[in-house]
């Protein structure tokens, strides 16, 4: 997943240090130890999932699936009992064996739902008849008038523990599953899954809807398990990549996303083969909460990144890296979400550079080291940890920590040990703990194992522990230089100094350097100076979402009221929570003209976001 959403619902697990007993995780033992898991009310230890088919239907007038999940079990020879994740689902009935068994559900915590406890009677196969709850956290069924096409949509957002609100089974990252599923979509939809697809065009059913079936081989962690159903085309990219979109946005995306077969061959050079068959991305309505969810053999992506130039595929670098780091090797607990998102955006890095050069990866080095800086000094200790200790919650996990700073923690070994000897062993590790579970524990383990081997300077020198389990960044951290902002700062003072917006060479500048020269550019500033930019850069409605965003958090900390009308279109027309949580939470902080427009504006926007965000701005926006 790309930038400031992971984990929002995750609940952190405690310390493990470096001296303890370190977990053996592993798939070929279907009941492998693993860590304990406080955002899963399963015991793994006993009894566990591997493997989910479904059987559903999806009603789009009550917004909710009704069918059944059969699910699979592994369990110790004395197991009496299994017990899942549940959010809000209506149980019906369970069968153990082919016979009804008892079941209970727990108190429901408003987070991590209800234990869905059911005796199992010797059994290892169940069958759960339910439905889910309209409200259900994971799922967004859209209104016509909130697509392209005008026709009706949903889509689901599993990370990191929202895919309980529709699937019964254990919701933890570190229980691989493998899945099949069969959805019943009305006549004039198309369904697509994180799996491969086993009936392109659907099968027409005896009440006149079309009936889909998908099929997941790979172990996944559950919250990878993702649907889209809508007016749904694919467009080829490559010979194992491609788009899906609504109708009248697939030229753009294929466009768009013209560089993915060529991304991937970079990936496959570095880090071996790719083991997910094909790769394709789904273009979502704007209500998409994230930059991208990285869904094995499909990514879902937000339109926001069709820029029109080709100037954020970085989204889909990264996504596409997640098939290594994330999805082939995935963190146990969600307290070590750094092993996902870090390694990804130093594979992301990789490959930009690859692709686009090496001033081109300086460049976004730099955006997120100052990223990391302003973490530093926003967030607590415990929330500047790579590992996260006790109870860190969302906005205290600062992206720039959990993807920067791991990234920056990889280049730094990079830097000590040599780009062939970094290169080599990450393509060992994802061949070692392919499909597996893991640690940051067992990651320094097997670091120490297969590189350090006992070298004592080396150790010294690479500062391991301090970088997975200490606040702040180690002294061996080197800030990267970047010669393409080298003369921004000179244009920003000359801008303050009362310079015309126009001196800057803005038009030759990609969009890091523009983001560069708006971020740098000081936080307070006079109408007359904000109006200099508006006229001359036409930053209200520029668009490139990410230079847009930069340009109106400015406006809106300076109570630029010329560009309200704006920032209510951007608040309006996209729900990606990376832009619209802080840009709500600056008007919150405006006075009395901030709150008016927040509390109007967000009373109208509130029913096309997405569930997850919803509950993020409801806790800024509050009622007058």
């Amino acid at each position: 997943m790309l930038r400031r959403t992971l984990l929002q619902s995750a609940i952190a697990a405690p310390l493990l240090t470096s001296c303890a007993t370190t977990p053996q995780l592993g798939a070929a033992d279907p009941m492998a130890p693993l860590p304990h898991d406080t955002s899963s009310y399963a015991r793994p230890d006993e009894a566990r999932v591997r493997h989910v088919s479904l059987d559903l239907t999806a009603d789009f007038e009550r917004k909710a699936f009704h069918g059944k999940a059969t699910l699979d079990i592994v369990a110790r020879a004395d197991a009496q009992e299994i017990v899942l994740d549940s959010k809000g689902l209506i149980i019906q009935r369970i069968r153990a064996g082919g016979r009804d068994t008892t079941f209970t559900l727990g108190d429901n915590h408003p987070t991590k739902g209800a234990a869905l406890t059911i005796q199992l009677n010797g059994a290892r196969q169940i069958e759960i008849d339910y439905e889910s709850a309209p409200n259900a956290s994971a799922l967004q069924w859209l209104e016509p008038a909130q697509t392209a096409s005008n026709k009706r949509f949903l889509f689901s957002q599993g990370q990191a523990i929202h895919n309980r609100s529709w699937i019964p089974t254990q919701d933890s990252p570190g229980i691989r599953q493998t899945y099949d599923a069969r959805i019943v979509v009305p006549s004039d939809l198309k369904a697509v899954m994180s799996a491969e697809t086993l009936t392109p065009n659907g099968q027409a059913t005896a009440d006149g809807k079309r009936a889909y079936r998908f099929r997941m081989p790979q172990p996944i962690p559950p919250y990878l398990i993702a649907i889209a159903i809508g007016d749904l085309v694919h467009g080829d990219v490559g010979p194992r990549t491609g788009v899906y979109a609504e109708p009248s946005v697939i030229e753009r995306g294929v466009y768009e996303c013209a560089d993915m077969e060529r991304m991937m061959d970079v990936a496959e050079s570095l880090y071996g083969p790719y083991r997910w068959g094909r790769y394709d991305v789904l273009i979502l309505p704007p209500s998409f909460p994230y930059g991208g969810m990285e869904n094995p053999r499909l990514t879902f992506l937000t339109p926001t990144f069709l820029a029109g130039d080709r100037s954020l595929v970085s989204l889909v670098a990264h996504e596409l890296a997640h098939s290594w780091s994330g999805n082939l090797v995935t963190n146990a607990v969600w307290a070590d979400g750094w092993l996902n998102e870090g390694f990804t955006s130093y594979i992301e890095g990789r490959i930009g550079e690859a692709l686009f050069g090496v001033e081109d990866a300086r460049m976004a080095q730099a955006l997120a080291w100052a990223d990391i800086q302003t973490a530093l000094g926003t967030v607590s200790a415990d929330g500047q940890r790579l590992h996260w200790v006790g109870e860190v919650s969302a906005n205290e996990n600062s992206s720039a920590i959990t993807y920067d700073k791991g990234a920056t923690f990889l280049r730094t070994i990079e830097g000590i040990i040599g780009r062939d000897r970094i290169d080599a062993y990450l393509r060992s590790y994802f061949d070692r703990y392919a499909f597996q579970p893991m640690t940051t524990q067992a990651f320094l383990a097997d670091f120490r194992t297969h590189v350090v081997r006992g070298d004592a300077n080396l150790e010294s020198r690479l500062m391991l522990d301090q970088w997975a389990y200490e606040p702040g960044i180690p002294s061996n951290a080197v800030a990267p230089q970047a010669e393409g902002f080298s003369e921004i700062p000179n244009y920003v003072q000359a801008f303050v100094d009362g310079g015309p917006a126009a001196a800057a060479p803005w038009e030759m500048w990609n969009t890091m350097q523009r983001q560069r020269y708006l971020q740098t550019l000081p936080r307070t500033l006079p109408a007359e100076r904000l109006q200099e930019l508006q006229r001359n850069l036409a930053l209200d409605n520029i668009g490139n979402m990410e230079v847009r965003f930069d340009w109106l958090i400015l406006a809106v900390r300076n109570g630029y009221t010329p560009s309200e009308a704006a920032v209510e279109t951007f608040l309006t027309t996209q729900g990606r929570g990376k832009f619209i949580r802080p840009i709500y939470r600056a008007l919150m902080d405006q006075g009395d003209w901030g709150r008016g427009v927040a509390r109007r504006v967000y009373a109208r926007a509130r029913p096309t976001y997405h569930p997850i965000v919803q509950v993020g701005v409801d806790r800024i926006v509050t009622p007058a």
